[in-house]
């Protein structure tokens, strides 16, 4: 069962929250969780949503409460016009689940720039975070060329997509910046689709992801990621985005830090090699947090 929970994010904006395990037999709706099992904070990356945490929630379930959250801007979440989408404001709302859900200490699972947030939450609110697994995000800038790059990216999308499969095959196979094809990418993308009357869009705003990732790129985090006490563990992809050197070196820099690569894998690792993602995330969560 998925059950939707509403919380209340920073600025007042309402976040959806997607709780992945059952509540006690009897309990139903009302059920609140007492602490019997840790809880373990999902956070997608740009772009994404919860329900791309789906099939790792499963296997989580067993052990943890796994909840997953929809950043502001994204999936079922509030996308204020305005913002903010700056770094601090996704922090807090990190916190503002941690803390209405009662999940604290909590592990957090980043993805790309959830694993941004993961990594800050756990450097300014210690208290709140007891493992952490980044997940293919670099603690180096990116800088101005990379943001122009990603908006001439945005506009070479041919929107709108007359059919889901359109939207699997120009993510996966035909978008010019892919190297090779990568059929998990195209299924990330055609669960952020939206049939409306024309064709099948995002569900989120082009524009204001670019305001969440203006908030990042041209800034380094190494500052922070040598704040976090918690255990922490790097994972990488062979072809992701994140390189060995700088993945290594995110792990010397952490005071806690522990290097996972998983081959044949880019960006989505997670989706692209989801037994070799269970088989280095479930572990290392079982070494650092007792149940």
């Amino acid at each position: 069962m998925v059950r939707r929970i509403d919380v209340t994010g920073a600025d007042g904006i309402r976040l959806a929250a997607w709780e992945f395990t059952d509540p006690p037999k009897g309990e139903g709706e009302g059920w609140q969780h007492n602490g019997r099992k840790p809880g373990v904070l999902l956070l997608h990356g740009l772009m994404g949503r919860a329900a791309h945490w789906a099939d790792t929630a499963r296997w989580l379930g067993a052990r943890y409460r796994p909840v997953g959250l929809d950043q502001r801007g994204h999936g079922r979440s509030e996308k204020p016009a305005d913002g903010p989408f700056d770094r601090k404001t996704y922090v807090d709302d990190a916190v503002a689940v941690i803390e209405q859900l009662e999940l604290a200490p909590a592990a957090v699972v980043g993805h790309s720039m959830g694993a941004l947030t993961a990594w800050q939450l756990a450097a300014s609110r210690p208290e709140l975070v007891s493992a952490l697994v980044i997940c293919d995000m670099r603690a180096s800038a990116l800088g101005a060329a990379s943001q122009r790059e990603w908006a001439d990216w945005f506009r070479s999308w041919p929107v709108p997509f007359a059919t889901l499969a359109d939207v699997r095959k120009w993510f996966g196979e035909d978008d010019p910046t892919l190297e090779r094809p990568r059929p998990a990418r195209g299924e990330f993308f055609a669960e952020v689709m939206a049939e409306r009357a024309d064709g099948w869009r995002p569900v989120f705003s082009r524009r204001q992801m670019l305001s969440a990732r203006d908030a990042w790129v041209h800034d380094a985090h190494w500052d922070d990621l040598a704040q976090v006490r918690c255990p922490t563990v790097v994972v990488r992809g062979l072809d992701g985005e994140l390189g060995r050197a700088e993945a290594q070196e995110m792990v010397r820099v952490l005071p806690q830090g522990a290097y996972a690569e998983i081959a044949d894998a880019g960006h989505w690792l997670p989706w692209e090699q989801p037994e070799e993602w269970r088989r280095i995330v479930e572990p290392f969560l079982q070494a650092v947090i007792p149940t």
